[in-house]
């Protein structure tokens, strides 16, 4: 599948670059992980908060996905390594899933590899975006 180019706010950009820096620190898997998400942000178009479009998935931002294989619909919030908790549906960025989510539009449909092979999800909504809400930390 041919990647297209995500777009991402600058403060996100920022903050993410930040955590590449730091691979070092994190474990074997996650800087795996942490290779992909430097790809993604190599990729990505980057713009102001008031910039970026209400229908594209940014960091905390609250998203409705469907498996494309067993049509089963998830609901995440992408969140900062230290704010996951799959109890809640917080999916780290630094997981598969959220690295794969980051910069992409409603009607996308994203691959990632996960621990029981290649998961194909198609963005159905954005639920809640901070930059859409108003709200920039």
């Amino acid at each position: 599948m041919k990647k297209r180019m995500i777009l991402i706010t600058e403060s996100d950009m920022k903050k993410l670059k930040s955590i590449v820096g730091f691979a070092g620190v994190f474990a074997t898997r996650d800087r795996e992980n942490l290779q992909l998400l430097e790809e993604e942000l190599d990729r990505a178009d980057v713009l102001r908060a008031d910039e970026i479009p209400e229908n594209v998935v940014t960091m905390n931002s609250q998203v409705r996905v469907r498996d494309s294989e067993t049509g089963c619909v998830m609901v995440y919030t992408l969140v900062f390594p230290q704010d996951a908790d799959a109890s809640k549906n917080r999916i780290s960025i630094l997981a598969p899933i959220g690295t794969a989510l980051l910069g992409h539009r409603i009607g996308d449909v994203i691959e990632c590899n996960v621990p029981a092979g290649v998961k194909r999800l198609r963005v159905e909504e954005v639920l809640y975006q901070p930059e859409a809400a108003g709200v920039t930390i």
